[in-house]
């Protein structure tokens, strides 16, 4: 909806030509007159200037300038950008700014009638606009948007600052769903120390929600400095979702190079570093046939969570244990852990005869516990597994080529 111009009154004159005025000094009489077309020009930000009613600030002698705006009064709809369209003349130069006083950016079009902002405008917040022209004059203007009826929040990993292993992606997990996929995409921003190659894709989380994860092509380069910006404020998730009202942004680092091989014919696994072998560890992972197979595949480390209680009835699986574990990592949402398990020390290097788990001795899961970080990959092989595990569960998504990566971008 396009709005009336805001136009500007003159509040200061120049004298008329030809006019004269006389003092007198000592009984003489002199008289002055003012030089037909002699013009005094001063400027629009001088201490002559002022501001009329509807937002034009003029100055004797310059233009007049008379600006509209897309968006007007003190409820408008937030989620497109701003437009400053001047009347007759060229613009200079538009300053927008929201809370805060941040600057909302934007570009004067080629033939100087409008400016556009980069960004559209946020719900809830309230904008001055200052416009300035090519000769000199200027126009205030301002507007306010409607406060979000709902609001869409994010949860976001790894955490900000962080170190972490080379198969971590940045994985973005919403509270709300989100329909407009590509508007989202398009305001999320990752740059990377080496320009590493990489894309977003789309999925559904463990637990249902909408989330977007970005994974490079191949497993990153140690030392890589990354950042997540996402310009997410003012974008419309769409009726379910609601508006998002803020920004982010985090950055991370890629720590070393390791992998851990997990073979289930030899029950062994292996933590490759740097792409040599540190240790051979012995293993027990999951009884073959039934729910009790281990994930094959790439799964990721999520965390690292200590000794934790681990039911049977968490996962599925009836009363078949609930004790207290050591040295627990986490592989996977439906409950797949490396972790401590003496209690099968006779199957370790001998028979997978767990309910899931890669289980090891106490002295092997302290000493793995110890070397390993979150985003470090678990590639599991062999006989007996039931599948590699969805994008969604865990970060799955390294089960999936390039290819079919890609294909999971709202932007293809």
């Amino acid at each position: 909806m396009s709005s009336a111009p805001l136009s500007s009154t003159p509040h200061d004159r120049t004298p008329e030509a030809g006019h004269a005025r006389s003092a007198g000094r000592r009984g003489h009489r002199r008289t002055v007159v003012v030089a037909t077309g002699l013009v005094v020009l001063l400027s629009a930000c001088s201490s002559g200037a002022k501001d009329d009613a509807k937002g034009g600030s003029t100055a004797a002698g310059t233009e007049r300038p008379e600006i509209s705006v897309n968006l007007q009064g003190r409820a408008a709809l937030a989620g497109k950008p701003v437009t400053v369209r001047l009347a007759q003349g060229e613009l200079k130069e538009v300053k927008v700014t929201g809370a805060k006083g941040a600057p909302l950016g934007g570009a004067v079009s080629k033939d100087g009638s409008t400016w556009t902002s980069h960004r559209v405008a946020a719900p809830g917040t309230s904008y001055q606009i200052h416009a300035i022209t090519k000769k000199g004059g200027s126009a205030q203007a301002s507007f306010a948007t409607a406060a979000a009826t709902k609001v869409n929040k994010l949860e976001l990993a790894p955490g900000k600052g962080t170190t972490v292993g080379i198969a971590q992606p940045v994985s973005i997990v919403f509270d709300h769903p989100v329909k407009d996929r590509a508007a989202v995409e398009r305001s999320l921003k990752i740059t990377t120390s080496n320009n590493t190659v990489g894309s977003w894709g789309w999925m559904e989380h463990y637990d249902g929600r909408t989330r977007v994860d970005w994974r490079p092509k191949e497993y990153w380069r140690p030392g890589t400095t990354v950042r997540l910006r996402a310009e997410l404020n003012g974008i419309d998730s769409g009726a379910a979702g609601g508006w998002f009202v803020r920004d982010y942004d985090m950055g991370f680092t890629i720590g070393r190079a390791q992998i851990v091989k997990v073979d289930l014919a030899s029950k062994t696994l292996k933590l490759m570093q740097d792409g040599k072998q540190l240790r051979s560890i012995p293993v027990s992972a999951g009884t073959p046939g039934g729910k009790k197979r281990s994930w094959g595949g790439t799964s990721v480390l999520m965390a690292k969570e200590g000794t934790i209680n681990m039911n049977s009835e968490t996962v599925g699986l009836g009363d078949a244990y609930n004790k207290m574990v050591d040295y627990s990592m986490r592989l996977t949402w439906s409950g797949m852990y490396a972790h401590a398990a003496p209690w099968n020390a006779a199957y370790f290097g001998n028979a997978n005869r767990s309910s899931g788990c890669i289980g090891m001795s106490t002295g092997n899961a302290s000493w793995l516990y110890s070397q390993l970080r979150p985003g470090d990959p678990f590639e599991i092989a062999g006989p007996g597994h039931k599948g590699d595990p969805a994008p969604g569960n865990g970060y799955g998504e390294w089960n999936l080529s390039w290819q079919e990566w890609q294909t999971k971008s709202a932007l293809v």
